[in-house]
């Protein structure tokens, strides 16, 4: 078993479900009393938070680098930003180390081709829907069209993220105009939709909807697992 580093804390709230997810899927194929063998870096997401609203991406970017390489030099063989929206900075973090960096677009992707997914909508921080480190990585590495919201809609998902999941708030109407929005994109031709921000798994899953959701968290946690155990 390989030792996963986690940089986590953007914020806390979807780290717990990393955590959950990696314990729980290394002991459901390992069996008995394992766990995974992991180290979390939690940075304080007041500051990462100030940063993007100010657009300091390069800060941003050396704060995540420092993450990484305090991972490495404590045992990490892998890092793993715990976040889509500073994935902006992936290259950086990637180059501050010899670590290899699972990609959470990349993972995401790689679903979406083993289940023929050619057009996809992008829910997320407004970084993520409207920058194109994300949504064009994934419509040029792997041919899958990236659908976002209208612009009305797309400051009412990135206000519920930062105002209320990141927060630990969930409210039944988020949660009701969230799933008006998937219906939209679905309407627009979206053959599914990513959740493509940590903290939206927390408000809705796909109880909630016919329409195929990826929960970014959980692909993403799981491709740390099978790094960590396939070795």
């Amino acid at each position: 078993m390989r030792t996963i580093g986690l940089i986590g804390g953007m914020s806390w709230e979807s780290t717990v479900s990393y955590y959950q997810v990696i314990n729980r899927q290394v002991k459901l194929r390992l069996g008995g009393f394992h766990s995974a063998k992991l180290i979390l870096h939690n940075v304080d997401f007041a500051q990462i938070e100030r940063l993007q609203h100010l657009q300091k991406w390069q800060e941003l970017a050396e704060l995540l680098a420092d993450a990484a390489r305090g991972l490495e030099l404590a045992g990490a063989e892998c890092v793993v930003i715990c976040t889509n929206t500073m994935h902006k900075v992936a290259d950086k973090v990637e180059q501050a180390t010899k670590l290899p960096l699972i990609h959470i677009a990349d993972a995401t992707a790689k679903e979406l081709v083993s289940d023929k997914i050619q057009k996809v909508g992008l829910l997320g921080t407004r970084f993520t829907m409207e920058q194109d480190f994300y949504r064009q990585r994934i419509q040029d590495k792997f041919a899958i069209e990236v659908l976002i919201p209208e612009q009305s809609d797309r400051d009412f998902v990135h206000q519920v993220i930062y105002d209320e999941l990141c927060l630990g708030k969930i409210n039944s109407s988020s949660r009701k105009n969230y799933l008006n929005i998937i219906q939209k994109m679905y309407q627009q031709g979206a053959q599914a939709i990513i959740l493509g921000c940590t903290e939206i798994a927390l408000l809705i899953n796909q109880n909630d909807t016919d329409i195929p959701l990826y929960n970014t968290t959980d692909i993403h946690a799981l491709a740390a697992v099978d790094f960590s155990l396939n070795n």
